[in-house]
């Protein structure tokens, strides 16, 4: 899979894009249990069964791509849907665009599915024989 990001950070910006992928899973937790709570159609029910799988691939790290892509389009269509809470999803599709942009960081599933590879290029042999 093609990345637009070259590597998967480690140290402070890996703890940060940990910290976002926490905050995520919390925002889409706390949205999946207040509906279940409300009691919903078994159509939302569907929908909210899948924003909590969606929200536990962020917090692995796993898909992140597709993943933070799937969750902002779903946080914009609940800019229509709230539109009492409009800021705040327009804010959580931000963060989940940018975890799609950005990656999962160097503690996750997608970096050790894909990450840094040691390849071994073995040496050559030296062919004396003189050019034509």
């Amino acid at each position: 899979m093609l990345r637009p990001f070259s590597t998967f950070p480690r140290g402070a910006p890996g703890a940060g894009l940990l910290l976002i992928r926490i905050a995520a899973c919390l925002i889409l937790g706390t949205d999946v249990l207040t509906a279940v709570q409300g009691g919903s159609s078994v159509a939302l029910s569907f929908y909210y069964a899948a924003m909590g799988f969606l929200g536990l691939l962020l917090l692995a790290g796993s898909w992140t791509q597709i993943t933070g892509g799937l969750v902002a389009l779903a946080a914009l269509g609940n800019t229509i849907a709230q539109p009492q809470h409009r800021w705040c999803w327009l804010i959580f599709a931000a963060l989940a665009a940018a975890l799609a942009l950005l990656g999962p960081g160097a503690w996750s599933v997608d970096a050790r599915r894909y990450g840094w590879k040691r390849l071994e290029i073995p040496a050559r042999k030296r062919d004396d024989a003189p050019l034509s």
